[in-house]
């Protein structure tokens, strides 16, 4: 089954140099609809191999759902993947950490890749998602809007704003005109929820998927300025990956309609 791990997680070694051989065994047509690259599967058109996927912490039920499935569907392959904060991993990458493909929580982050050249092709959304409020069970402190969160002696946690569920949040609340300290800044959106599910907060601003995902561990509130503040998720090869031909097939298996329905399944809007 598909590997995880945080986002310093040692990917494969020696990919470097075997990409030029890669680049051209590769045909040059890709699959229609697909604009996430511009490379083919190959002469055989049958995945096989490794692939690492880095990919932003709140796509890690989905993902690694997928990556089973991928297998599944391609014996011999074997996805490997890194979850974390969007701007952590586009940093690793930029830095010359060996990977295949980046899945990114906002366009930003991944503006760092591309910037940096180490994308091929242009990034494809894939999905979309909105915020919400994640309280302890029950909602004790009824908790019923964003202004609820400023009340005094609530302790609320938010994603750093570096990162793109913290700067979806900075956003609802400049929409909203609100002010909030939180006790914490955390690097990623598991970081966040964590203070919740642990019970170190009472209310976490994190995405309404990794409500979901706690399942009863925390109770989630819907509320309207999170229309404002909407994240894309570009997913895009990159420049140095050692295994093209796999990894555009994954990539196409997250955009295809039994990738969408596990994505949707689990609370991600449709791009």
């Amino acid at each position: 089954m598909p590997r995880s791990g945080g986002w310093m997680r040692r990917g494969r070694l020696g990919v470097a140099g075997v990409v030029a051989g890669a680049l051209l065994g590769l045909g040059a047509c890709s699959s229609p609809g697909s604009d996430a690259s511009a490379r083919s599967d190959g002469a055989s058109g049958k995945p096989s191999g490794e692939v690492t996927v880095f990919a932003a912490a709140s796509l890690k039920e989905s993902f690694t759902t997928l990556g089973e499935r991928f297998e599944e569907r391609y014996p011999g392959t074997e996805v490997t993947f890194s979850f974390g904060g969007s701007d952590a991993l586009a940093a690793s990458i930029t830095g010359g950490a060996p990977a295949d493909v980046f899945a990114s929580a906002s366009p930003r982050t991944m503006e760092i890749v591309t910037a940096a050249g180490a994308a091929s092709g242009k990034p494809a959304v894939f999905v979309r998602n909105q915020l919400e409020i994640a309280t302890l069970p029950g909602n004790p402190d009824g908790i019923a809007s964003l202004k609820d969160l400023t009340g005094s002696g609530l302790k609320v946690v938010l994603c750093d704003e570096s990162v793109p569920c913290g700067a979806a949040a900075r956003q609802a609340l400049d929409a909203s005109g609100l002010k909030l300290t939180p006790v914490s800044y955390e690097e990623d959106v598991k970081s966040a929820l964590n203070k919740v599910v642990l019970k170190e907060a009472d209310a976490a601003l994190v995405y309404r998927t990794d409500v979901r995902a706690a399942g009863d561990k925390v109770e989630g509130v819907d509320f309207p300025e999170s229309a404002d503040a909407v994240n894309d998720y570009p997913i895009t090869l990159l420049e140095e990956s050692g295994n093209t031909a796999t990894a555009e097939a994954f990539i196409r298996f997250v955009r295809s309609g039994e990738g969408q329905r596990v994505l949707t399944g689990a609370g991600f809007l449709q791009p």
